[in-house]
This record gives structure tokens, sequence and C-alpha cells, in this order.
């Protein structure tokens, strides 16, 4: 099943994967749980805690990891067993009305109704700053439950929308890849993910001060678009399963 024509992995081929992968992983870098909370732990009063935030960041790319593993191993399997029914007439159609249909859905992703929603229901935030301060250690209980259910929480809420992830994952199972090399391409993909939240974590360390307006700025920007930048990747990963589909199909 050619999902993306990638030359074969051949010269300019690796180079279109490797691209491809990286746009997605940032892509999936800005969601909720790899961005959104990570900034909002960064803000948190006091001494910054990096083995805190290490520890959360661990945990999400971990679970990514081991969620993209099980998909993998059982995609590689389907494309062995149906791989020809795949690259059928019926299922390229059934893949340009998917993305056809999640560039649709991507239009309703209002980032004004989703702030009009958070206002109608009065969300607490002195709740959320104790909240905050027990997951990052800075008051009296300092167990790490608390910040380890919170990204298998945020984790957990994802899975359903994790298509940026599952299109890297049908990338690297049909790119032709050894199952080893593949299984480090995803390992490479969750380090990526990440690596935002890590670069601002080294930059909250190394200047404070230059670092944490900005930090502030950025969340508050981030709680006001994450739900249009949801949107924004559905309609991104419409249009690629669509373009695909057409130049499948031969439309193009």
């Amino acid at each position: 099943m050619d999902f993306i024509d990638l030359g074969g992995l051949e010269g300019a081929g690796l180079g279109v994967l490797a691209g491809a992968l990286v746009v997605l992983a940032l892509i999936d870098s800005t969601s909720f749980g790899t961005l959104l909370i990570p900034v909002w732990l960064l803000m948190a009063p006091g001494r910054p805690r990096p083995a805190r935030l290490l520890a959360y960041l661990g945990t999400v790319a971990g679970f990514y990891l081991a969620v993209g593993i099980a998909v993998m191993l059982g995609a590689g399997a389907l494309l062995d067993r149906y791989g020809d029914a795949l690259d059928s007439r019926p299922v390229m159609l059934l893949q340009l009305a998917l993305g056809v249909f999640l560039f649709a859905i991507s239009w309703r992703f209002d980032g004004k109704k989703a702030e009009a929603r958070a206002a109608r229901q009065g969300a607490n935030p002195g709740r959320l700053v104790r909240w905050r301060a027990r997951a990052m250690g800075t008051e009296a209980d300092a167990s790490l439950l608390p910040l380890l259910g919170l990204a298998l929480g945020a984790v957990a809420i994802e899975v359903g929308t994790m298509l940026p992830y599952l299109a890297a994952i049908g990338l690297i199972t049909t790119s032709g890849l050894g199952t080893g090399t593949s299984l480090g391409v995803l390992a490479a993909y969750c380090v990526v993910m990440v690596l935002p939240a890590l670069v601002l974590l080294g930059g909250r360390l190394a200047a404070a001060r230059f670092v944490e307006p900005r930090l502030a700025r950025l969340e508050k920007w981030l709680s006001k678009n994450a739900v249009e930048l949801t949107g924004w990747a559905l309609g991104g990963l419409g249009v690629l399963l669509t373009l695909n589909a057409l130049g499948r199909l031969g439309w193009t």
C-alpha cells in the first residue's frame, strides 16, 4: 500500500520521509499533552524542578512509543495479509472521503466558541494552581503520582485524536525499512515530539528572567488557540490524505 510515494527510499526518498516525519512530529509537539501542559508546569512559582518535567515528558513519550509500536506491528501484519486489497480502488476512494471529511470538520474547531464554553464552565484557577503545586512537588507532598497521572491522563485523552502520529506510523510501516530501524525511527519521532518542551525547560533553567515572561505569553496563547491548532492539524492531514488519494486514483 503506497500511502505516500517515497520514491523507493533512494536518495531524495529518504529526505522526503524524514522531512514528512519531522513535520508530523512538530505538529504533535503542539498538542495539549506535549506543549500546553509542560508550559503550564514550567510556570509553577519557585525554583524550577527539571526532574519533574523530565519525568512527565518521559512518561508521555514512552506511552506514545508503546502505542506506536503496538499499532505499527499490527499495521505490518495487516499489510502482509491484505496489502493488495488496501491498494484497491474502493480503499483509495475511502481514503479520499476520509481526507475530505477531516478537512471539513477542521472548520468546526472554533477557538472563540471553545473560549465561550470555558467561560460558562467557570474553571477554578485556585484549584488548578494547587494541583500544579502538588504535581511539581512544591508542596509538602512530593509524590510523583499526581504528575505521572497527569501525563497518562493527557495522553489517554489524545489517543483518539493522534492523527498526525498515525500518519507517521503509516509512513514508517510502508517505507520498506527493517523492523529494528522502523522502531528506532519511531522512537526518534517521539523524542522530536517532546523536543520543544525540552528546549523551553532548558531556557527556563539557563535564562529564567528572559524566558519566564515569554512562557507566560506562550501559555496564554496556547490556552486560547489550542482548539484552533487541533483544527489546523486535522485540516492539514485531510489535505495530505486527499491529495495522495487523488494521485493514486490518477485524477491529478
